[in-house]
């Protein structure tokens, strides 16, 4: 047996970007553009602040059953928790239902495809300095993605407009709380940080959210939604990513926000029988091929000398995710 598994060990790292990595990349990315659908049916049965709440019960009690999520932090990170709380889970998650109220779940996925223009564009601003050419380009192309995705919506009425207005500001919010969160998942790793912040975000949702329940008209297609809107989306996804994150390292990983865009697009169209506008879809795909450009390895160096960060990342995340 130990031939076998010294065998093993020598095949990943000479090829550590096996399909089985790639399909926790895959799940996700998956799930998170699912996310959506399961948004619109959840609304079928209760309010918008009802569906956050659900959503994030759900997601901290799926995270809660993991050991990893329930590693001690010290006291003093809790105002930074509390920060990505906010700006992570509580506010982003509020203005999703809201504004599936007005656009399309299709809509509103293609427009998150901005989460890593925005991230870039904090990081920048906090970094204080101007970025390189390849990421100025980059951040040029999904801007102008973003316009065409969202031009059709404008011209549809001052509602459409105030959706695509919460889904941006949702998006730039998601921007703001991963550059918070970056330091402190890097000292305590990824779940820890998520489930204390989902805790946040539970007590925060829960005076506007709760009641809505009691005036729920429930279906079995909205409960079981709402089910995995929250046990899968705002939970096992992130087991997911951060068990990825430790294989294949942090950047790769990130890439299952390519996903999100092209599977909430292609449910709304089969599923929820959306019409989206062609110029919607086009911008959707500029949209991610700005991001990806802004993401790839400058050259074959930069990935080697990335070798160590995502080692110290391996030994934090994979150690975690499976006490």
């Amino acid at each position: 047996m130990g031939f076998f598994a010294s065998a093993a060990r020598k095949y990943h790292s000479l090829h550590p970007d096996s399909s089985a990595d790639w399909l926790l990349v895959a799940i996700p990315g998956i799930i998170w553009g699912a996310s959506f659908l399961f948004i619109a049916e959840g609304l079928k049965a209760i309010g918008p602040n009802a569906v956050t709440f659900v959503r994030v019960l759900f997601g901290f009690a799926t995270l809660a059953l993991f050991p990893a999520a329930r590693i001690a932090v010290e006291r003093s990170t809790w105002p930074r928790i509390a920060m990505v709380g906010v700006l992570w889970f509580a506010f982003p998650l509020s203005m999703f239902p809201f504004a599936e109220q007005r656009v399309s779940s299709a809509l509103t996925g293609m427009l998150n495809a901005l989460v890593p223009l925005f991230t870039a564009i904090v990081a920048t601003a906090i970094a204080g300095r101007v970025p390189e050419r390849r990421v100025m380009t980059g951040l040029a192309i999904g801007l102008a993605g973003a316009g065409l995705i969202a031009w059709p919506a404008i011209h549809e009425g001052a509602s459409s407009v105030a959706g695509v207005l919460m889904i941006l500001a949702a998006v730039a919010s998601y921007g703001l709380a991963l550059n918070i969160a970056r330091p402190l998942q890097q000292q305590y790793g990824s779940l820890p940080v998520i489930l204390r912040a989902q805790m946040v975000a539970l007590i925060l949702t829960a005076p506007l959210g709760a009641p809505g329940l009691l005036v729920a008209h429930w279906t079995p297609a909205s409960f079981l939604s709402l089910v995995e809107l929250g046990a899968f989306g705002t939970g096992i996804a992130f087991v997911s990513l951060a068990t990825a994150a430790g294989r294949v390292g942090a950047t790769r990983a990130s890439s299952a926000a390519f996903l999100i865009p092209p599977v909430a697009l292609m449910l709304g169209l089969l599923v929820l029988g959306e019409n989206v506008a062609t110029l919607s879809i086009a911008g959707c795909a500029v949209c991610v091929a700005g991001a990806w450009l802004m993401r790839r390895p400058r050259t074959v160096l930069d990935a080697a000398v990335r070798q160590p960060e995502k080692k110290k990342m391996s030994r934090i995340l994979r150690a975690g995710v499976f006490q």
